[in-house]
């Protein structure tokens, strides 16, 4: 290139990556508030629960650092990993005994945990919010390590728990669309965040991946197997089409409801940007998915030409019109901001699917 060429261009933008570091998908088992009669005795709970788990998010730092010389800087906990899921009670009972406000003491010992421990962390939890005081949302929250929220995902997809989605318009004109699919831009990469079966659905994590995304971090709590499961298959696939890492954290059990404990337990992976297994977890209690990230080696492969560079080659306007003439789910569900229980949600359900039938989609 000729040097007229190269003021032409502008100087070509130099981004430092992250050195490498350790990362987690800490398996833990999740001690169900279920069995409490109450939000005080809910709320003791949890607060062990967080006890915990912080002690052994100290005890894997240490560990990994003596065993492959890599600081652990990322933890990923499993879906609902302080309460369990709603299993019998009303949404308003479990809104007050399972959801925590925003600001509020669990949220804030969190935090503590990230800040403690140095790493960033993300948790999944149930979250109250002051501008919709009837509803409660799944979260995905990541906390920095000096304690800090840098990532609030709301989970966008759920048939039983509230979503953005069923106060569309009302979410947006509190957080707009940055705040229904954000992207933390980090020291130790660009974090995105999908929460549990959302992993089915490539619309989730494609969003954050066009915003940036580098590392999708999912927190669940799902059926294990030996065999290949559909949300295990999804984890290889969203990391392949984006290009992208994916750290997986599952339930070791949910202890404290009729359900046998160990059905949501092991899986738990740590996945490379070709789908490849960098760590897997069997059963039970432990931080065994744990890898070694490069997200230099990432940027690297995402700059370069090539079949396989999937991200770079999604022909979106081709997709954009069917997209936008196609009727699935309608927003706004509940406008007023009020709950509504699940006979109303399956008939509201039955409703698309009648839909899909007369539109010629499902026969």
């Amino acid at each position: 290139m000729t040097h007229a060429a190269a003021q032409a261009a502008g100087p070509e933008t130099v981004v430092t990556p992250p050195a490498r570091y350790s990362a987690v998908a800490l398996q833990v088992r999740c001690d169900a508030v279920n069995q409490d009669s109450g939000a005080d005795s809910a709320r003791a709970r949890m607060n062990a629960s967080i006890a915990r788990v912080g002690a052994q998010i100290g005890a894997c730092k240490g560990f990994l650092r003596g065993f492959n010389g890599y600081d652990l800087k990322l933890v990923v906990l499993p879906e609902y990993w302080m309460t369990g899921f709603p299993l019998g009670e009303t949404r308003e009972q479990w809104q007050d005994k399972a959801a925590i406000a925003m600001d509020g003491p669990e949220a804030d010992a969190i935090a503590a945990l990230a800040q403690r421990h140095g790493v960033f962390l993300c948790s999944n939890h149930y979250e109250l919010d002051p501008n919709f005081p009837d509803l409660y949302f799944q979260s995905n929250i990541v906390y920095s390590p000096a304690g800090d929220v840098v990532l609030r995902y709301r989970r966008m997809i759920s048939l039983y728990t509230p979503t953005p989605y069923d106060v569309w318009d009302r979410y947006l004109a509190v957080y707009g669309l940055e705040g229904v699919f954000p992207v933390a831009h980090t020291e130790i990469g660009s974090l995105g965040t999908i929460a549990s079966e959302e992993i089915l659905y490539p619309e989730i994590a494609r969003m954050s991946a066009f915003r940036g995304a580098e590392i999708l971090l999912h927190p669940t709590s799902e059926v294990g197997s030996p065999q290949l499961t559909p949300k295990h298959i999804s984890k290889m696939a969203r990391a392949v089409e984006n290009v992208a890492y994916v750290v997986s954290a599952n339930s070791a059990g949910i202890y404290g409801t009729p359900v046998a404990a160990e059905s949501t337990d092991g899986m738990s992976i740590v996945l490379d940007w070709y789908g490849r297994v960098l760590a897997e977890a069997g059963t039970g209690e432990t931080f065994n998915a744990n890898a070694v990230l490069d997200v230099g080696a990432l940027r690297e492969t995402r700059r370069k030409t090539g079949m396989t560079n999937l991200l770079s080659r999604v022909p979106l306007d081709a997709f954009a019109g069917t997209y936008a003439d196609t009727e699935l789910a309608p927003p706004n569900k509940t406008p007023d901001g009020r709950m509504i229980e699940r006979a109303e949600v399956l008939a509201r359900q039955r409703q698309v699917i009648e839909r899909l039938v007369a539109a010629g989609i499902l026969r």
